[in-house]
């Protein structure tokens, strides 16, 4: 069985440096922006560490502008994007497929999910883990995944929950408590 090969490029988007992996098959990871393209390189290649720079394929191109569109705050659409899940099990798959048709400014929340692929509330913390280990991070929109209550959750990319508070900013998502139904006396 001949080993796969990835390529990987680095690049500057105005939320930071990205960098993005891939093979024959598609995209294989994503690293969202960090604030060097060192650190960015070094955490693309901690998960695919045979990689070597390439000269992207007209599909990487193209998702790269998107990608640049994106932190442009330009709504964006990556569902057509081919992915290298190569590695996921099943039901990782299955669950990035639903995380995918969670569109530009929407968000959906772990429980959901579960509940979409016909699983019960239990299977809420695997949605989550897939969610942590999503390897091509805004590709498949993992930031509109959202805790119960529509609370922020966890995130694994730099920056934590705050990297993921500014991404659904950027789309419009509000993240505030609504204002109260009934105004105070003031008093």
């Amino acid at each position: 069985m001949a080993q796969t090969i990835y390529h990987y490029l680095t690049f500057e988007t105005a939320g930071g440096f990205c960098g993005i992996a891939w093979s024959d098959a598609g995209i294989a990871r994503f690293q969202l922006p960090t604030k060097s393209a060192e650190a960015t390189e070094r955490l693309l290649l901690r998960r695919l560490p045979d990689a070597e720079p390439g000269a992207p394929t007209p599909d990487v191109l193209e998702t790269v502008a998107a990608v640049k569109r994106y932190f442009q705050g330009e709504e964006t659409d990556f569902s057509g994007v081919e992915l290298d899940l190569a590695g996921q099990d099943t039901f990782f798959r299955d669950i990035y497929a639903a995380a995918r048709r969670v569109g530009w400014g929407r968000t959906t929340t772990y429980g959901a999910l579960a509940k979409e692929l016909g699983a019960g509330p239990e299977a809420a913390r695997d949605v989550g883990q897939a969610m942590a280990k999503n390897p091509v991070a805004l590709i498949i929109p993992c930031h509109r995944v959202l805790a119960a209550s529509g609370k922020i959750g966890g995130f694994s990319a730099p920056g934590g929950s705050s990297s993921k508070a500014r991404m659904l900013e950027l789309e419009g998502v509000s993240l505030a408590p609504p204002p109260p139904a009934q105004q105070s006396l003031g008093l």
